[in-house]
């Protein structure tokens, strides 16, 4: 055999165990979830699940004591119940007797496992607490009492206590985040910071491969202890494919083509290809593909900063001109395909009790935006200086309908396009005087959206960008913490976000929409206006 023919037949053995590598073995008759995550997914362990892509890789592989349904109402998971004590500060939970954690040598041998009991509740929420493990969820725990102790008990082996400072409504719903996820102290000590790539929990799946920014590959935990409505076990799938392919547009032909079964959200670069001009799905595609729409708790926003150099946008009347002088209704018809809703109401979003349907706040108001310029002194404009707005490239089109139709009253826009991570650094640096930013929700409490304007938490320690500080408004969230009446609550929600959209240190420019796109074959794929990936009834026909 010529060498050419030996180093030929040599490459084509390579490449048929290189592909082998990233696939399921014995995969023929087995049913097999594929999704892309463009964005990456750089950590396995719960402790730093912060964004989506980390949420959603987590949310797979483990669980915690309460889990939220399609409603967003807290429901058991490992803590078959739970109450909570007349003053509202002590969490007891009841936990499961039959929750494993996945195989791992590190509890024994090869393919032992052992029960999850409530004193690995006590390691894994202090974990969140340890500074060295520096977890970005550290502040959902800002309310447990730490005094002589860190607030967590396990009473017995299936008894869990927290213990809080004061009262504080929306806790319960903080439990959900993957952040407090019950993790195996031998198996996080023995890996330490490699714990990220050797995950182990309890979820409905367990990792088998993962080849960094290629793929990852779950396989389906045998032994898991949830089951459906008629006693059959969970879940159904055999194992989760995941591809990490960065270009939307290359994900999208391969989700056409069939090679992948799911797609979240759409891209501008073929929103036009999918949908029609009014957000359905075009006819072409009905008969293979099936979309599920339901709102989303994300409000996307125009942020001002409320303090530091001089700026005509510290006054209130420019501010608020702002806010009447764009079209939302045409933003979202001509620029979305109508995904989403217009921000007329509030900064809470739709889908949240404290979202006021009533309020009707910043509809299109050419007329009112020039009578507040003239009030503020700058009629038609003159002598207002260009106004910089910082955005990123993914929201210019959207920024640029908003300086178009500004400049029609007389606000002259001048639109900075960042990267998105100098962007984030400038905001957080309190360095940009008028910026787009988001805010998806933590956990289902529209407490989650006002803490954004109160005063303590002032960025870079806590998420109030805009540093908006009013006296009133810090006085009614803190009294929304305490208060226990969720009629009541929702009550002084409104009087908070009425009392936000009045003072306008920000613009809220819509409210966003969660798009699903399966195949047909896909049937059992649930959500929630979280956004959450609920594999575990899942089939594929």
């Amino acid at each position: 055999m010529s060498n050419n023919r030996i180093i030929i037949s040599l490459f084509c053995i390579f490449m048929l165990l290189a592909v082998a590598g990233c696939r399921v073995p014995d995969n023929s008759d087995k049913m097999i979830f594929r999704y892309n995550e463009s964005a990456g997914i750089a950590t396995l362990d719960p402790a730093y699940a912060k964004d989506q892509a980390l949420i959603w890789g987590c949310s797979q592989i483990y669980n915690g004591l309460i889990q939220l349904d399609s409603t967003l109402e807290p429901q058991p998971c490992i803590a078959k119940r739970w109450n909570i004590s007349d003053d509202g500060k002590t969490y007891t939970f009841i936990l499961r007797d039959d929750v494993y954690f996945h195989k791992s040598e590190w509890f024994g041998t090869k393919d032992s496992t052992r029960r999850v009991v409530a004193a690995d509740f006590v390691y894994s929420l202090s974990r969140i607490l340890d500074p060295k493990v520096a977890s970005p969820g550290l502040w959902i725990f800002s309310e447990v009492d730490t005094v002589g102790g860190n607030g967590f008990e396990a009473v017995n082996d299936t008894t869990f206590t927290i213990r809080l400072k004061q009262p504080f409504s929306p806790f319960i719903g903080l439990l959900s985040m993957p952040y407090c996820s019950v993790v195996p102290k031998e198996v996080v000590e023995h890996y330490g910071v490699d714990f990220r790539k050797h995950p182990c929990g309890t979820g409905p799946f367990k990792m088998q491969m993962w080849k960094e920014g290629v793929k990852l590959v779950l396989r389906r935990n045998e032994q898991y202890f949830e089951k459906d409505e008629k006693g059959s076990p969970l879940p159904y799938l055999d194992a989760v494919a995941v591809t990490f392919i960065v270009d939307k547009q290359t994900a999208f032909l391969e989700f056409v083509k069939g090679n992948l079964d799911f797609m979240n959200s759409i891209a501008p670069s073929y929103k036009d290809e999918l949908l029609t001009s009014t957000g359905q799905l075009k006819a072409k595609y009905a008969d293979r593909i099936d979309m599920v729409s339901t709102p989303f708790l994300n409000t996307e926003y125009l942020g001002f900063l409320m303090d530091g150099d001089d700026s005509p946008l510290k006054d209130k009347r420019i501010r608020q001109a702002i806010c009447y002088g764009f079209d939302r209704r045409k933003m979202m018809k001509y620029m979305r395909n109508n995904i989403g809703r217009p921000g007329c109401n509030g900064f809470i979003p739709y889908g949240l009790p404290g979202f006021d349907t009533s309020a009707n706040r910043y509809e299109y108001n050419p007329e009112r935006s020039r009578q507040l310029l003239v009030e503020a002194g700058y009629p038609g404009g003159k002598g207002l200086p260009e106004l910089k707005l910082a955005t990123t490239a993914t929201y210019a089109d959207l920024c640029k309908y908003i300086q178009q139709q500004l400049g029609m009253v007389g606000i002259n826009v001048n639109i900075d396009v960042n990267p998105p991570a100098a962007l984030r650094e400038q905001i957080a640096q309190s360095k940009s005087a008028w910026f787009r930013g988001s805010w998806i929700a933590d956990y289902p409490d529209a407490e989650n959206y006002l803490s954004l304007f109160y005063t303590p938490n002032f960025c870079p320690a806590g998420p109030n960008y805009t540093h908006f500080s009013n006296k009133t408004f810090d006085r009614l969230y803190e009294q929304a913490k305490r208060e226990t009446d969720p009629d009541r609550r929702t009550e002084i929600y409104k009087e908070m976000d009425a009392l936000v959209m009045e003072e306008a240190p920000v613009v809220v420019l819509y409210y966003d929409q969660i798009l699903h796109f399966t195949h047909k074959s896909v049937t059992g794929l649930h959500s929630n206006a979280m956004n959450a990936l609920d594999l575990r009834r899942v089939k594929i026909d």
